[in-house]
């Protein structure tokens, strides 16, 4: 697997993908809707199926002594290896955004923990979408791309909407004891990005199997 995997950043990965995963530094705008940034990271799965459509590394992939379940798991453990380093990047300019007294962003939600929840959450219903949909056939990265950043974002309109309802304003503060009240949400968003990912990836597989190439 760790040789599909550098497969997988040589031939596959487009450099407009490395781009979209350090984009998690937005957090340090002041005035800018941060899910945008998971959208980002979305752009990073697309432009990535869409690279290797173009350079046909289904087929490259195909005569490999790699079974088609492999190949559709490298895939997916690429793309969450970019999301959560997109994730993880970004928590340094969070703490840097709080250290530096920023005014609350006036557009959604601050990088709270919440936040981050939510995030994990927007990726897990895209990748459940976008694989599921993509691995029908192997090649509508396009097609599969829409049908995920819609539902997506749906649902990023109503998490920066949550920063104005005020029973829902400790969801945008960094103060420690709201803190302690977001956490439950990092932990389901965790749970979700494992969970739903897992359900992604056996769905796509089974679905890639009938594939013929």
């Amino acid at each position: 697997m760790t040789t599909l995997l550098y497969k997988e950043l040589r031939l596959a990965v487009h450099p407009s993908s490395l781009v979209f995963s350090f984009l998690g530094c937005l957090v340090l705008v002041p005035a800018y809707p941060y899910s945008a940034i998971f959208m980002f990271g979305c752009l990073a799965t697309y432009t990535t199926f869409s690279n290797s459509r173009e350079v046909n590394d289904a087929w490259y992939t195909a005569i490999l002594p790699v079974t088609k379940g492999e190949s559709v798991l490298a895939k997916c453990l690429l793309i969450t290896g970019f999301q959560l380093f997109q994730l993880l990047f970004s928590v340094p300019f969070a703490f840097l955004r709080n250290t530096l007294n920023i005014a609350n962003n006036p557009v959604g939600l601050d990088a709270t923990a919440a936040w981050y929840g939510f995030g994990l959450i927007l990726y897990a219903v895209f990748d459940l979408l976008f694989l599921t949909s993509f691995y029908k056939n192997g090649y509508q990265a396009g097609k599969s791309f829409i049908l995920g950043a819609i539902p997506m974002a749906l649902l990023m309109v109503a998490i920066e909407a949550a920063a104005y309802i005020p029973a829902f304003s400790w969801m945008d503060s960094c103060k420690p004891e709201d803190l302690i009240k977001q956490m439950p949400i990092l932990a389901i968003g965790l749970v979700c990005y494992g969970v739903i990912g897992t359900l992604a990836y056996r769905t796509a597989a089974k679905r890639f199997e009938k594939v013929d190439l």
